[in-house]
């Protein structure tokens, strides 16, 4: 087995020390110091020479200065000849970026998995991309990992024998299926059609959800507009109760308010991002630090991650 160090960076360093510590391994001395400019300085305090590095830091929001951190976390161990780096992102910044909508935008997942490899990482792990093509725009290993079989569990007991899960729109029945599979639930879909750049109407349901518990899924939450609308539907359809799960929890403006005055009970999201405040009692967060720490257990032996999906 390759000798091995783990870097918490500051993006969520609770998530970082509760993987280092189910690992059982002591997170490497680093300093990290950001100048009254904005500009990021790192630097390693004990030596990486020839050793497998692992960056754990989610670029989640402030994005900008997580993604910078975490370029320049690699470039230090680069240039302090590590042997290989990997970057552990339980929340990968800008994959909705996947494709452009006009001729003159950018592809932003594309150009920071491009910027990643050439600060010198070499292998990215991360956890339930927005969309699979993310995984294409890194010229190097990629693996992404799923939080859902640790969702289901933390949500069984609490979700009755008549609950349906329901994918909000058309591009997310693949996870909604996979929520359904592991409930042994039936699925339900909303379809929308969009209006303008920034609105979209529900045009139908297809599914059953007549005074039943809805499950609505999703990958990540950012300012829960589009969960907002879904619940505005299936209460048009006479569901009883909703419920939400997601990976990602961003939750910006104030938007467990407004899924709590939207009627959403219970928001079942993970520690990928550092937990929000919820002001309203609904938030259960669920921790992915087992997943992580036994998926860097299986990378630092270059075992398979199979089993973990």
């Amino acid at each position: 087995m390759t000798e091995y160090i783990v870097f918490a960076g500051t993006a969520n360093p609770a998530l970082a020390a509760a993987v280092t510590e189910a690992l059982g391994a002591v997170p490497g001395s680093c300093s990290v110091e950001r100048f009254p400019d904005g500009e990021t300085s790192v630097k390693v305090l004990e030596s990486v020479r020839g050793k497998d590095v692992y960056l754990l830091q989610p670029t989640c929001p402030p994005v900008n200065d997580n993604v910078m951190e975490l370029l320049v976390f690699a470039d230090a161990c680069r240039r302090a000849a590590a042997g290989r780096i990997h970057a552990v992102l339980p929340y990968y910044g800008y994959a909705r970026s996947d494709k452009r909508h006009g001729r003159r935008e950018s592809i932003t997942a594309s150009m920071v998995a491009l910027l990643m490899r050439t600060a010198g990482i070499d292998h990215v792990v991360t956890l339930d991309l927005h969309t699979d093509q993310v995984e294409g725009f890194f010229p190097g290993p990629f693996d992404t990992l799923t939080a859902v079989p640790t969702l289901c569990a933390a949500m069984r007991p609490e979700l009755p024998v008549d609950a349906v899960v329901v994918s909000p729109d058309a591009g997310r029945v693949k996870l909604a299926t996979e929520y359904a599979t592991r409930l042994d639930l039936p699925l339900a879909v909303l379809h929308k059609r969009r209006e303008s750049g920034t609105r979209t109407q529900v045009t139908h349901l297809v599914g059953e959800v007549e005074g039943r518990t809805c499950l609505i899924i999703d990958d990540m939450i950012s300012t829960g507009g589009t969960l907002v609308e879904s619940v505005s539907a299936l209460r048009d359809a006479g569901a009883a109760a909703f419920t939400v799960s997601a990976t990602h929890g961003l939750l910006l403006r104030n938007a467990v308010e407004r899924l709590a005055d939207a009627g959403v009970e219970r928001l079942f999201v993970t520690d990928s991002i550092p937990p929000r405040e919820d002001p309203r009692g609904i938030v259960r967060v669920v921790s992915v630090a087992p997943l992580l720490a036994h998926a860097l257990r299986q990378l630092v032996q270059d075992r398979s991650l199979q089993e973990l999906f």
